[in-house]
């Protein structure tokens, strides 16, 4: 399985919106990126790690950092989840695992005692440079963000 390491070349991509507008990695150039790879919306863990992205998304904004996250849900399903928790940042979706997989967020995982493929819990800060500044994989979603605002801080 890859594993993205500091100072490697963020694998391209080019993803849908929860509007369907494409964001595609070379249109972020330039800018610092936090991209958050999560099983799915609307679910225990992956709805507190991103309302603590969103309660973390002023500071990171003021630090220049843009967030992302990204699941294998549809668009609309992500409008629903953004609506439900007042979510600021984009939701990209993933549907085939394609992008997650460059990243190394996808793949085979020990959950609850059993080996299974699925999405792997990973967040990387692209640098404006397109490069991995900080790589965190198999993360606790409780707490992560306050971790990735402080690492950016």
């Amino acid at each position: 399985m890859t594993r993205l390491s500091v100072g490697d070349r963020a694998p391209a991509f080019t993803l849908t919106n929860q509007d369907g507008d494409k964001v595609a990695l070379r249109d972020l150039a330039g800018e610092r990126v936090v991209l958050y790879f999560y099983p799915a919306d609307d679910t225990p863990g992956c709805t507190k790690e991103a309302c603590q992205f969103n309660d973390e998304l002023d500071l990171l904004a003021d630090l220049g950092v843009r967030v992302l996250g990204v699941s294998p849900d549809p668009a609309a399903k992500h409008v629903t989840f953004r609506t439900k928790y007042g979510l600021r940042f984009d939701l990209l979706s993933d549907p085939t695992h394609a992008v997650m997989a460059k990243y190394g967020a996808y793949g085979e995982k020990m959950m609850y005692g059993k080996r299974v493929t699925g999405v792997i819990r990973s967040t990387f800060v692209i640098g404006p440079n397109g490069r991995i500044e900080h790589a965190w994989y198999n993360v606790r979603a409780d707490g992560h963000a306050a971790k990735v605002a402080a690492a950016l801080a």
